[in-house]
């Protein structure tokens, strides 16, 4: 059963308004984008589109979490087995707000975005339908060759006790730049 709606003037049917609905997806992050941290507001954002904070959570796998740059950006590195289970948040998001994401991580250029499984943290905040693990996008860094020694973070705060407060860049960086100061293959 179909019905039509009539919006400025044109005609649609309740299937092509369907269609149009954005898929949601899973997003873990760990860094400036958590709540009190300096890129949060994205999140709130409503021209990024549609986000809603789910739950605190880590990473199942063990990965390096460093701070590099003169930005001193927080970045996981893609090494299973190195590190610490990263503890972040997840969030629910729309198409729109996952490309809004795309851009701030400079996705595929600097960061990819790859699924991983994290692990709730707050099992008891989240509904009873919510599965402890979940399958999240994820923004990696990969194919570095840099040396990143031995001392990770398992948590990251831009004004924690490592001593490297994030450092807000201008909007056209040249992310080969970074990735050059990475170490990164292209």
């Amino acid at each position: 059963m179909s019905c039509q709606v009539m919006h400025l003037g044109l005609v649609f049917t309740t299937a092509v308004i369907k269609s149009r609905q954005m898929a949601l997806h899973k997003v873990f992050v760990y860094g400036t984008l958590k709540k009190g941290e300096p890129n949060h507001f994205y999140f709130t954002n409503k021209a990024n589109g549609y986000a809603k904070f789910i739950s605190a959570a880590e990473t199942v796998k063990r990965y390096p979490l460093i701070i590099d740059t003169q930005y001193n950006i927080p970045f996981l590195i893609h090494k299973e087995g190195v590190g610490h289970n990263v503890i972040g948040e997840v969030y629910e998001v729309d198409d729109t707000m996952l490309k809004a994401l795309d851009g701030l991580e400079s996705h595929p250029d600097l960061y990819s975005r790859l699924e991983d499984h994290v692990r709730i943290l707050n099992v008891k905040e989240v509904s009873s339908e919510m599965q402890p693990v979940l399958k999240c996008w994820i923004y990696f860094i990969l194919n570095l060759e840099k040396d990143i020694g031995s001392s990770f973070l398992s948590e990251y705060h831009s004004e924690g006790p490592h001593g490297k407060s994030y450092v807000r860049r201008e909007k056209n960086v040249d992310y080969t730049v970074l990735k050059h100061q990475l170490h990164c293959k292209e």
